[in-house]
């Protein structure tokens, strides 16, 4: 019975093997080519604009604070006490602007991720749905290095993508 069970298998093995159907899409194609991609990239860059002109406007502050503080410590007749408080001045405002660059790089990379989202959603709806459209067992992403080797038999998805979401 066991040997039997085992047969069947055997030979029922390729059949199924050859009922499965494969498919590719090159993701990074898609994702560039949607309209929403150039628009997010946009918003990105103005942000980014942003924080790097406030940094830009740090950074003077801190060079001029420390321009006035290598002064002082020229000048033998400035009491110790003055030395000191400006030192700790440029130090605080030398923390600060760090803060402010690490807060704006959280910011900026929590803008991406929202940004990119929906349109990674969008994508993935896409793949799903010209999946089951096509019977595909599986879609694989043909990303550079990540597949070493596709047969005959697989078929690249990537217009089938592009045509659901609507872009050339």
């Amino acid at each position: 019975m066991i040997k039997k069970l085992i047969l069947a298998v055997l030979v029922a093995l390729p059949f199924s093997a050859f009922a499965q159907k494969f498919g590719v899409v090159d993701l990074d194609n898609v994702f560039q080519a949607m309209p929403e991609t150039a628009t997010a990239q946009t918003q990105l860059t103005d942000a980014s604009k942003k924080y790097e002109d406030e940094f830009q406007k740090l950074r003077e502050e801190v060079d001029k604070l420390f321009a006035e503080y290598q002064n002082l410590q020229k000048d033998p007749a400035t009491p110790d006490a003055i030395k000191e408080r400006r030192l700790n001045e440029l130090q605080e405002r030398d923390q600060k602007v760090q803060q402010f660059r690490n807060t704006a790089s959280q910011d900026l990379a929590r803008l991406q991720e929202q940004l990119m989202a929906p349109i990674q959603q969008k994508i993935g709806d896409a793949v799903k749905s010209v999946g089951q459209e096509g019977s595909f067992t599986f879609i694989f992403p043909n990303e550079q290095g990540l597949l070493l080797y596709t047969g005959n038999d697989v078929t690249d998805v990537t217009p089938l993508v592009k045509a659901k979401l609507g872009i050339k």
